[in-house]
């Protein structure tokens, strides 16, 4: 068993959210579902037999989606950081996770339709931000993007980068 799990409190819509998460991830899938019980609803303002929470896990990550009603709300200050390997992967989850009401942010990062917050990022960014030098240029070009390109950011790191890029 995962020791540390994130937990993500949503209003009303963790298992629409959890079916979200899991189409877009390999090798992810609904775990569990529990519902409130009655002895629940006075302390959790939430009807009897309406879905509590949400167990899944996203490419052997777990988590637990709690429908905990409207006291808390996503904010940056806690994001989910996804590594590819490809531009490729890059452009598939971020169209994903923007798809139906999800918002662009600078350097890699987005907020999907539940306002949850992600970072989409090259698994090679942290190599190309180790030489001083290098970093330079690489957050240069990472500060101009919204969702990053791989090519782009390599020829910043070889210093290949044009100054309008």
């Amino acid at each position: 068993m995962q020791k540390i799990t994130t937990f993500l409190w949503f209003d009303k819509q963790a298992e629409e959210a959890a079916n979200f998460y899991v189409s877009i991830f390999k090798n992810s899938k609904i775990l569990q579902i529990t519902h409130y019980p009655k002895s629940a609803t006075a302390a959790a303002g939430q009807p009897a037999g309406t879905v509590m929470t949400v167990n899944f896990e996203l490419d052997g990550q777990l988590f637990t989606a709690l429908n905990g009603g409207p006291h808390f709300k996503f904010s940056e200050a806690i994001s989910l950081v996804v590594n590819c390997d490809t531009q490729e992967e890059t452009d598939r989850l971020w169209a994903k996770l923007i798809e139906g009401g999800g918002r662009e942010d600078q350097c890699g990062w987005l907020k999907d339709k539940f306002g949850l917050s992600w970072q989409i990022v090259p698994a090679s960014l942290s190599e190309m931000l180790r030489k001083p030098e290098d970093a330079e240029r690489v957050m240069a070009a990472v500060l101009k993007m919204r969702k990053l390109d791989i090519a782009t950011l390599k020829k910043a790191q070889e210093g290949k980068q044009t100054a309008s890029a």
